[in-house]
């Protein structure tokens, strides 16, 4: 699935949009995509109106931000250039999957499809990113998970409820860094045990990919925010 590429400007704002709408519940605010892209509220306005009027979202000022057919074709791609860039640079060139997310903001506009599709292949044609977040397939189609519907970030859930990491957020580096120093990654078994809104934090007992019961750890409720859970039945 390829075609006629745009300007970065606007494949960096449809990318943006349809990502944060990949998620139950996800939204994108005028502000957020400012702060986001580094810009002021008042050239969002502006480049949303246009992108509008050239058929790529469905769009009032203060009111929901929705890709339209053709927007949604053209998000979907960069975010397939993204993930696939993502994937190469940590299973081929061995960077850090703290350090990807960046790379691939520059990479995901200059690729060609011929490379794209290749490095694809390399790979083996994967269904997810470091971070577990699913690659789109070539032809644009998402093989959505079942795991998707039962998703819920650890810092929203209650104490007793379990499951496993399938996502990690990947915007924050820092985040990154600071997870996987406490052994916090996709794959492992989580288990919120306390919640300290007093210190910020939650206590949480997890398990490696092997079924291994590490010891409690404490994590950020911030940094708690950036993990996505499967959640299992009690």
């Amino acid at each position: 699935m390829g075609g006629p590429r745009v300007s970065k400007v606007v494949e960096d704002y449809l990318k943006i949009i349809w990502k944060a709408q990949e998620w139950p519940g996800g939204s994108v605010s005028t502000n957020e995509l400012a702060t986001t892209l580094a810009v002021t509220p008042s050239s969002v306005s502006a480049n949303l109106k246009k992108l509008a009027r050239d058929g790529f979202i469905d769009y009032e000022p203060y009111g929901r931000i929705d890709l339209t057919p053709a927007g949604h074709e053209i998000a979907i791609m960069v975010v397939r250039r993204h993930r696939v860039i993502e994937t190469y640079l940590v299973e081929r060139l061995g960077l850090g999957w703290d350090e990807v997310h960046a790379e691939a903001d520059v990479l995901e506009h200059a690729v060609s499809d011929l490379v794209l599709d290749r490095m694809d292949q390399v790979l083996g044609h994967p269904a997810h990113d470091p971070h577990g977040d699913l690659i789109p397939q070539a032809d644009g189609s998402m093989a959505r998970s079942t795991e998707g519907s039962a998703a819920a970030r650890l810092s929203e859930i209650d104490p007793g409820a379990h499951g496993r990491v399938i996502r990690i957020s990947d915007h924050e580096p820092e985040i990154l860094r600071y997870l996987a120093a406490r052994q916090i990654q996709v794959g492992t078994h989580v288990r919120l045990e306390a919640r300290n809104a007093a210190a910020g934090s939650l206590s949480v007992t997890r398990s490696d990919t092997a079924g291994a019961l590490a010891d409690r750890v404490e994590i950020a409720i911030g940094a708690a925010g950036a993990v996505w859970l499967s959640v299992e039945s009690p």
